[in-house]
């Protein structure tokens, strides 16, 4: 009997935090049209998004550059190197850049998010503004909220475009692929709306959720020490899985075969 209890109690818990979760979304959606916000909003831009910059630059540089020695080792074989533009460029704009920039940005960005607010949350912060008649939802959920939503599309479209300078810089400058047929094949085959635009939705995405994700922890987490902890662990975990399986519904909808 005590086994069936504990299995109801934790659905139970757990159906009542998809709630709470839920409420938190539309709150932190319908804070929007408050002009009042926007000097937060772009100040968490900054602290999210440009503080954000150099782990991303630096990796889509690197994960650019091993693409290219990767993918000329084996077109090579076919007599296909001058393909190795377009392999770069579409790997990264229709996967790699979206995905990896969420992996990054949850892990950088989102467990600092659950920090912050856990630990607002633990020394009464929150409560101090409830008692003002200020709502946290609006003053410390929303700002951070969208801020995740303007950033990470940006943030992959930057990655995107420094791995395929990466590229360039191992495949043209140290492999010898030919520069003109590196950038004009690519050019001739990336479509704009097919594979930029579907990279920047997935990005949008995956950006409302590693940030709903990240600051729903934070919000309601426990007001310890080791309740904070646990929630930034749980932050990267959930949000990490969260990408990587929306991460195929997506790339099924968008790319897959008809």
């Amino acid at each position: 009997m005590n086994f069936f209890q504990s299995i109801g109690a934790s659905t139970l818990a757990k159906m009542s935090a998809v709630g709470r979760a839920a409420i938190m979304l539309f709150g932190a959606l319908f804070a929007l049209p408050r002009l009042k916000n926007v000097p937060l909003t772009i100040k968490q831009v900054y602290v999210v998004g440009v503080q954000s910059l150099l782990i991303i630059v630096v990796s889509g540089l690197f994960i650019g550059m091993v693409m290219a020695l990767q993918g000329y080792t084996i077109l090579v074989d076919y007599g296909a190197e001058g393909s190795l533009g377009p392999m770069v460029a579409l790997s990264l704009l229709r996967e790699l850049g979206p995905v990896v920039t969420a992996l990054l940005f949850a892990g950088r960005a989102g467990s600092a998010l659950t920090a912050e607010i856990g630990l607002m949350k633990a020394t009464e912060q929150l409560s101090s503004l409830e008692m003002m008649a200020v709502d946290p939802l609006r003053r410390v959920v929303a700002p951070r909220f969208w801020a995740g939503i303007v950033s990470m599309p940006m943030l992959a479209l930057i990655f995107s475009a420094v791995g395929i300078l990466g590229g360039h810089l191992v495949g043209v400058d140290w492999l010898g692929v030919d520069a003109g047929s590196y950038w004009s094949i690519m050019q001739s085959t990336v479509d704009w709306q097919q594979d930029v635009i579907n990279g920047v939705i997935k990005s949008l995405v995956f950006a409302l959720v590693v940030t709903w994700i990240a600051i729903f922890k934070g919000y309601d987490s426990i007001p310890t020490s080791e309740g904070i902890s646990k929630a930034t662990t749980q932050t990267v975990v959930f949000s990490s899985l969260a990408v990587l399986g929306l991460d195929f519904v997506l790339t099924a909808l968008m790319f897959g075969i008809e």
